[in-house]
């Protein structure tokens, strides 16, 4: 799986604030992986205050399952310096991170990691997304 096409064609919203703040790390110069530009030349922009509230947006605590079954987690979708993996922090520009971004509750986010390994989850619930609680500049 070509992980770049399936982010590239695979429906995603993102609120306009979450892809200009991700946009200035294309914009800076910074390294960032071809993933996260894929999203963001493809997603569908919505105002803060329009987005559903079953949309994984920027620091969405999100409850995933294994496609297995071993198990459920929750992870938190941050931007690069807030990321603690160890706390179920991950990084946006993370493949896991880049895959849940602008998905819906009920989607299976795919990805491949740097080693060439895949992996998937599916979005089982959001525990918290900030535009749902009016935080809609968090």
């Amino acid at each position: 799986m070509n992980s770049i096409s399936t982010l590239a064609t695979t429906a995603r919203t993102l609120t306009e604030l979450d892809h200009a703040r991700l946009a200035k790390y294309a914009d800076t110069g910074a390294a960032h992986p071809p993933a996260i530009q894929a999203v963001l030349d493809n997603a569908e922009l919505v105002a803060p205050g329009d987005v559903a509230p079953d949309v994984v947006t920027m620091r969405s605590r999100v409850r995933v399952a294994e496609l297995s079954g071993a198990g459920e987690r929750t992870l938190t979708v941050s931007y690069p310096l807030d990321a603690d993996p160890a706390s179920g922090c991950i990084s946006v520009l993370s493949p896991v991170g880049t895959a849940l971004l602008g998905l819906r509750v009920g989607d299976v986010a795919h990805w491949v990691a740097p080693d060439g390994s895949g992996g998937a989850l599916r979005i089982a619930a959001l525990a918290f997304q900030p535009e749902a609680s009016g935080e809609h500049l968090l």
